[in-house]
């Protein structure tokens, strides 16, 4: 018997209206998804249509993305308190985390300060302290010209920024984090203000960070890209060290965008321990 289509649903959570997409499983237990500063809950389309056979997938837009609404307020600690909002108003009593990047510095601190009803953690290359090369390089990125007079050459230059990139993936990606100006031309439907500077990437104190890391309950999966520039070896291995019920795997030719990069390997990596009793 199929499994349902996904569907777009809409929550208001904290004062902000936000979206997220679903994929039915009836009967599954819940796994939900938080994307990373660049993305949107369509990010995770490939992902969750391998995961619902075995879980009830919800993959939410996190504030001032995709089609949730934008705030002033972007701190890493109202995203948090946003997906402790999302998880009530959901009803989950149970359910797994996973989160690339941005979502996946939220989904760790989640886990750490919320730990009831969490049953797995999947952290996906992202940890306390970012390296050098990857955070410049995500500063350049969202820095660089946003307006496009075709949806394709949005995806074009999404190519040309990413050669490492998975063609498919990129341009469903790339499409559907668009919206139309009024003048016919096309840009990023992410907040405008964190791409021109006046609303910076909000990081915790990394000594905070990795105490909150030794909190964790849940089982934890630290996914990191072979080549990726944002998490280092080292901090990956300290991470699986320091998170007490933690391993570590690598995803072959990835960088830090390892579902966009490599959807099929990520699938690889994650569905067994999510599989898991």
């Amino acid at each position: 018997m199929p499994l349902p289509p996904p569907i777009d649903q809409y929550a208001l959570l904290r004062g902000l209206r936000f979206h997220y997409r679903e994929w039915p499983s009836p009967g599954k237990p819940p796994l939900v998804l938080l994307h990373g500063f660049t993305g949107h809950s369509r990010s995770w389309d490939t992902f969750a249509a391998a995961m619902q056979p075995g879980w009830h997938v919800y993959a939410l837009d996190q504030r001032g993305h995709g089609e949730s609404a934008w705030s002033d307020d972007a701190s890493a600690d109202a995203m948090v308190e946003d997906v402790r909002a999302f998880v009530r108003c959901l009803g989950l009593e149970r359910f797994a985390l996973l989160g690339l990047s941005m979502g996946g510095r939220n989904a760790y601190r989640y886990a750490a300060r919320y730990p009831e009803g969490l049953e797995r953690l999947v952290i996906v290359d992202i940890g306390p302290e970012v390296h050098g090369a990857g955070a410049a390089r995500i500063q350049a990125g969202v820095r660089a010209p946003d307006v496009f007079a075709t949806p394709e050459e949005a995806v074009e230059r999404a190519l040309a920024a990413n050669p490492n990139a998975d063609p498919a993936e990129a341009r469903h990606r790339t499409l559907h984090n668009l919206l139309r100006l009024e003048d016919g031309t096309w840009t990023f439907r992410y907040d405008r203000a964190y791409r021109d500077g006046s609303r910076p990437i909000s990081r915790p104190d990394p000594e905070a960070s990795w105490r909150e890391l030794a909190r964790i309950q849940a089982p934890t999966l630290l996914v990191r890209g072979e080549r990726s520039d944002v998490l280092a070896p080292e901090v990956a291995e300290r991470m699986a060290a320091t998170i007490p019920d933690c391993r570590l795997v690598t995803v072959p030719g990835a960088g830090h965008s390892i579902p966009l990069e490599r959807p099929l390997g990520f699938i690889a990596a994650v569905a067994p321990f999510l599989a898991e009793d």
